[in-house]
C-alpha cells in the first residue's frame, strides 16, 4: 500500500492571519482524513510561523522551492536546503511549472535541486507536466519522460525511495480545465512504467499525485485512479474546507 498523500502549495498567497485561520481550519478536521498524510507549502516568509502553528499535529511543512548549490553562501534571495530543514520542513516543491516557464528552471537544473533537497534530508515533490500545445501535438510522454530521465540519469533510480512525482498538466493548472481521470491515470501509469523500467521494486511504492486543478468535486473520481496517489493542491489548499474536501476525497479510497 503507498497511501494517500495531499500537499497543499499555497503558492505566493498568505498574511499571519490568513494562515493562522487556514491551520485552525485545517486541524479542526482532521479527524475526516485521519489515514492520510498531509503537507502545506507557504511561502518562505511564513514557514517558521506556520511550522509552530502545525506542530504537535500529523501535518508536515514543506518548502516550495529549494536552492541547486551543495552549500549555503553568497547566493542573494536563494534558501538552501538546511535551511529549510532547520525550520521543520521535511518536503520541498522541485520543478514547479511555474518554476520552469517563468523564471527558466530547465530539466538539469530541476534534477539538480531534486538533488540538494536530497542532500538536505528533504524528501522532494518533483513536478513534471505537458503544456496544452505539447498535449495536442501528442508529446505528453516524450516530455514526461524527458523531465523524468533527468532526474533519473542525475540521482538514479534509488533515490526515488525517497521522492513524491507530481505530474500536472500546465494546461490545466489555474484554467480551469482538469485532466480528465483518464487521461490522468495514463500520464500516471506511464510515469511509473518509466520507474518500473529501471527498478520495479521501486516502482510500486513510490506514491505520484495529480496537480492540475482538483478541487472538492472532482477528488473523488481522480483519486480512485489506481495509480493516483493523492494531489498537490493549489488554490483549493487556500480554503480549509476545500481542502479537508479533497482529503476526505483520499480517505473515502482507503479500504
Amino acid at each position: 500500500m503507498r497511501g494517500y498523500f495531499v500537499a497543499g502549495n499555497w503558492k505566493m498567497n498568505g498574511s499571519h492571519s490568513a494562515n493562522a485561520a487556514l491551520i485552525d481550519g485545517i486541524r479542526k478536521g482532521l479527524d475526516r482524513c485521519r489515514d492520510v498524510d498531509i503537507a502545506v507549502c507557504p511561502p518562505a516568509a511564513y514557514l517558521e510561523s506556520v511550522g509552530a502553528a502545525i506542530r504537535g499535529s500529523p501535518i508536515a511543512l514543506g518548502g516550495q522551492n529549494v536552492c541547486d548549490q551543495d552549500k549555503p553562501g553568497a547566493f542573494t534571495g536563494e534558501i538552501h536546503g538546511s535551511m529549510l530543514a532547520d525550520v521543520g520542513c521535511k518536503f520541498a516543491i522541485v520543478g514547479h511549472s511555474e518554476r520552469r516557464a517563468l523564471y527558466g528552471e530547465d530539466d538539469q537544473r530541476v534534477a539538480r535541486k531534486f538533488k540538494a533537497a536530497q542532500a538536505s534530508g528533504l524528501v522532494p515533490i518533483l513536478c513534471v507536466g505537458e503544456t496544452l500545445e505539447q498535449r495536442e501535438s501528442d508529446q505528453t510522454e516524450a516530455v514526461l519522460k524527458r523531465q523524468l530521465d533527468a532526474v533519473l540519469d542525475l540521482c538514479g533510480i534509488a533515490s526515488f525511495t525517497r521522492a513524491v512525482i507530481a505530474y500536472e498538466p500546465v494546461w490545466a493548472i489555474g484554467t480551469g480545465r482538469t485532466a480528465s481521470p483518464q487521461q490522468a491515470q495514463e500520464a500516471h501509469a506511464f510515469l511509473r512504467s518509466m520507474l518500473a523500467d529501471r527498478d520495479a521494486r521501486i516502482a510500486a511504492p513510490t506514491r505520484i499525485l495529480y496537480g492540475g486543478s482538483v478541487k472538492g468535486d472532482n477528488a473523488k473520481e481522480l483519486f480512485a485512479c489506481a495509480d493516483v496517489d493523492g494531489g498537490l493542491i493549489g488554490g483549493a489548499s487556500l480554503k480549509a474546507e476545500e481542502f479537508l474536501t479533497i482529503c476526505a476525497a483520499a480517505q473515502a479510497q482507503i479500504k
